[in-house]
Formats: structure tokens, sequence, C-alpha cells
């Protein structure tokens, strides 16, 4: 992992993009979901520049932020969830998630989840990059590579890959590696058609191993 890091940290330019406010990283990530970065950043801008607290979502209406979110997709489910999770914030810390961000790691991610539609990798983005925690969010993309590249077995579950992934990689670099692993799924580790000879890695990769001895890569690129 000390060497993957170290090739696409050469490749790709770390994220410069999340919001500070912990509270509006949460909705950027909400927002993020099922959908890709240009129309999440197209709603995000919509929606703060309109609404920037737990407060003022908690009272807009649900029609007026499905209006604002619409680019990100989903959003008839999106601005149920920015609303319920705003009261949330609102009437249990009040409307403050700082207050969540300074507990200890297991209990911070179990407030988390807590939130209504807040799933694990959102929990570990808002930890990650809100917090500053050492901890590896596990999306499609990280958890698709992680197999690939033989971190992870065939059958583990997100929870599985997570752990077996944050003990490869070396302390410090889990934000970096949720990062770049990303980019490198968008952009040659893809769902379908990787582009094995384009991938910055594929001669640390048993798929791209085979594929640079001229043999098919079979059902292990899926």
């Amino acid at each position: 992992m000390a060497e993957i890091l170290k090739r696409l940290s050469a490749k790709f330019e770390p994220w410069r993009r999340f919001p500070r406010d912990p509270f509006l990283l949460l909705v950027s990530t909400v927002l993020s979901q099922n959908t890709n970065w240009h129309n999440t950043r197209t709603a995000y801008d919509r929606i703060v520049a309109r609404f920037r607290t737990p407060k003022q979502l908690a009272m807009a209406e649900e029609r007026k932020i499905r209006e604002l979110i619409r680019p990100a997709g989903l959003y008839r489910m999106k601005s149920k969830r920015l609303k319920e999770i705003s009261h949330v914030i609102l009437e249990k810390y009040g409307g403050d998630l700082n207050s969540v961000l300074r507990m200890p790691y297991k209990k911070a991610r179990e407030e988390l989840l807590l939130l209504p539609g807040v799933g694990h990798k959102t929990a570990d983005v808002v930890l990650a990059f809100g917090a500053g925690r050492d901890v590896l969010p596990v999306d499609t993309h990280v958890f698709r590579i992680s197999k690939r590249l033989g971190f992870a077995a065939p059958g583990d579950d997100p929870d599985q890959v997570k752990i077996k992934l944050e003990a490869a990689t070396p302390r410090g670099r889990r934000a970096d590696a949720h990062m770049f692993l990303i980019e490198l799924g968008r952009r040659q580790c893809r769902t379908r058609n990787p582009l094995h000879e384009a991938c910055p890695i594929n001669d640390l990769c048993p798929i791209g191993i085979r594929y640079l001895r001229g043999q098919p890569s079979g059902s292990r690129t899926r």
C-alpha cells in the first residue's frame, strides 16, 4: 500500500474541496451519494447560498430544498434526509456537530450513524475530513479496488474491507488512500472495462499483472 500511495500521489492531486464546517461537510456528503462531483458541487453551491445552518435547513420548506438540490439527483429523498438530519442536530446537539466530532472515534461514529440516512461511509468521511481522524472511508470505488488488489476477499462486506484496508495502510495516510483510490476508480480501475494499460499500479495488481502477461483477466475484473 505504501508503494501504491507513492505512485498514486505522483499521478493525482489530493482534493482540497471539503467544507470546514462539519455540518456543511455532512450536507455535501449526503448530496454526493449516487452522483458525480460536478452535480454534487452544483447542488451544494445552490443550497448553501440559501441555507448554511441546521436551523435554517430545518425551517426551510422541503419543496424549496428539492428545487435547490435537483442537480444532485434523488432530490426528493435527499431533501427529506437533509431536513431530518438538521432537525436531529438542532434538537440533540444544539445545532453544533463539533460536540460529536470531539468524542472518541467509536462513539462519534455511533452518534453520526444515528442520523437519518447516514451510513458508514458518510460517517467516516465526516470524521476523516471534518475531524482529522485517521480513518479510511469505503465507497464503491474503494470497495471494488480493494478486492481487485487483493487487500480484501471477494466475499468481504464494507466493514471487513475497511478493517483490512486500514491495517494495510500506513498511519496518517488513510484519508489520502480514500481520495487516491477513488480517483483511480474513476479514471482507470472502472467497474466495466478497466483501463489496465493506463493504470499506474498495474504491475502491483493481480489482475493487472495477468493483463500485462497477455492473459485474460477473467471474472475478477468485476
